[in-house]
């Protein structure tokens, strides 16, 4: 076979796995036979739309059996897939389009005006409404757009097999991630990243083909993509998906398909253990419990450990697909609050101020290499050369320190990064956009703690001299331009904001005023 992809996968276990279930969707399940024969359709209507190797298409949905078909099927053809988070307002979708220059976009019919608005004026010639409804055709205010339905194309193309040649170094996906300096730039993942990714969860955690996963969080982040829905595809298990976290839905979901392994954030599995069903629900299938975005309280892990359930934890970044380190159940309490130790194939290490390799106990930058490490950011060749250190290290931006058990502590962030539910948020993309309100000569924007969603964004409004702004402006200025969870939840005008002799803004003192909330 030329293609070694991560598009062949479901091909390759449709005869190994024949009759077991690949994916579950609203009670109804797919055997691996189906969703091959569906993935080859899909891939050769792509094909007769114009697109082949190194094209790019776009995902735009919640979780759904269409999100992994055209994944893989842009994998068959050496095509891009570009997942969005359904989370982002349309002018951050067309930014998202336009830079990775999208053919075709593929979306759910409930996102249908945010799909309409975000891809007008961008290269996008063809939109996939992924529902039986027989949807209109172009849009309104730009170019016109061939619109059709996603399940019509699959049905029409021919189930014929493709095999181009796709190496390990071949683009596999780009995601877009926010960054200190405004605008999202798309880390380039190579289909091998996603590979040694995989590898490294087989390794570390408990996947099996008899794996039942379900997946609350949602595929357009890649740590549910990677380090839950592919390792168990891979190993030929079962995959529940679930558009939406309902903490009643996912405890019946439990016990219907006797899930074996899931993935959440704090908040997420903090809901499930405060839910009435929580207590007479039979979790007794679980084994595998993995939880990313900060460290689980201990109030939760007592509330599991009550069940005979424990968690895994870890560290990552899209940039490294995304596992660096693995805190595994037997060491949840005894190295509470780290974040593990590197996953079998991934190094990682911490350098001081002075560029030197720091020994056990002193902070520094967290770096990691490995090959599940991105080769760089889309068409960013500056952004890539600045996120390296001797070529190979990425340069992850946290701070933390080691033990001397090795095991990798964090103690701040270097790009001041917020975690809203679990979602990345950085402050600059934010104070960029407020800096367009004429008023506004200053702002600053940092994380306050919150008690369902860990933190939310707060903002430090200086007004130019005789300006004001009204109750509730800014977050009118932001709504619909960004993401609702990027938006300030507080916002307090202050007579000046702190700086450094050199001008920044401290925001470490911000942090410590008055006017700051507290969960």
């Amino acid at each position: 076979m030329n293609n070694q992809g991560i598009g062949t996968w479901i091909h390759r276990r449709r005869v190994k796995s024949a009759g077991r279930v690949a994916l579950v969707h609203g009670g109804v399940g797919i055997a691996y036979e189906q969703l091959a024969e569906r993935i080859d359709r899909l891939a050769n209507g792509l094909a007769q739309r114009g697109i082949g190797e190194g094209d790019r298409v776009a995902y735009l949905g919640e979780n759904h059996p269409s999100f992994l078909e055209t994944l893989f099927a842009a994998g068959l053809l050496g095509a891009v897939f570009v997942p969005l988070n359904t989370r982002l307002a349309p002018p951050e979708i067309r930014h998202a389009l336009s830079d990775s220059g999208a053919r075709i976009l593929v979306h759910g019919p409930e996102l249908t005006d945010a799909a309409t608005v975000g891809s007008a004026g961008t290269s996008v010639t063809h939109r996939l409404v992924t529902s039986d409804d027989d949807p209109p055709t172009g849009d309104v205010g730009g170019p016109v757009v061939v619109v059709e339905s996603l399940d019509a194309v699959v049905a029409a193309s021919a189930a014929d097999h493709r095999d181009v040649p796709v190496g390990l170094t071949d683009p596999a996906m780009i995601l877009y991630t926010s960054g200190t300096t405004g605008r999202p730039k798309g880390a380039l993942l190579t289909h091998g990243n996603v590979t040694w990714n995989c590898m490294n969860v087989l390794v570390d955690y408990d996947v099996t083909g008899d794996t039942v996963a379900l997946m609350i969080s949602p595929m357009f982040h890649v740590a549910s993509l990677t380090m839950g829905v592919l390792p168990t595809l891979l190993k030929g298990g079962t995959v529940v998906l679930e558009a939406r976290f309902d903490p009643a839905q996912v405890l019946k979901l439990i016990e219907q398909h006797r899930v074996t392994s899931m993935s959440g954030v704090p908040t997420t599995y903090q809901m499930l253990s405060e839910h009435p069903a929580w207590a007479s629900t039979d979790l007794g299938s679980l084994r595998t419990l993995t939880c990313g975005g900060s460290a689980v309280p201990l109030r939760v892990i007592d509330a599991y450990e009550e069940r005979g359930l424990a968690f895994t934890g870890g560290y990552g970044m899209t940039e490294t697909a995304p596992g660096a380190t693995s805190l595994q159940p037997r060491y949840s309490r005894a190295k509470a609050g780290s974040a593990g130790l590197p996953h079998f194939f991934t190094d990682v290490r911490i350098v001081d101020a002075n560029g030197e390799i720091a020994p056990a106990g002193r902070a520094g930058e967290i770096q990691i290499q490995g090959p599940n490490v991105i080769p760089g950011y889309w068409q960013r060749p500056d952004a890539t050369a600045e996120s390296f250190a001797d070529g190979t290290w990425f340069r992850s931006g946290d701070i933390g320190h080691v033990d001397d058990d090795g095991f990798l502590h964090i103690s701040d962030r270097l790009k001041d990064m917020i975690i809203a539910g679990g979602e990345n948020v950085y402050p600059a993309e934010i104070e960029q956009i407020i800096m367009e309100l004429d008023a506004v000569s200053g702002v600053a924007v940092v994380g306050v703690p919150d008690r369902r969603w860990g933190e939310v964004p707060h903002a430090f409004i200086q007004l130019k001299d005789g300006r004001t702004l009204a109750e509730g402006a800014i977050q009118q200025h932001l709504d619909g331009r960004l993401a609702r969870y990027k938006i300030p939840r507080t916002v307090v005008v202050v007579d000046e904001l702190p700086r450094t002799p050199t001008g920044k803004i401290r925001k470490q003192d911000l942090r410590k005023t008055p006017e700051t909330p507290q969960a």
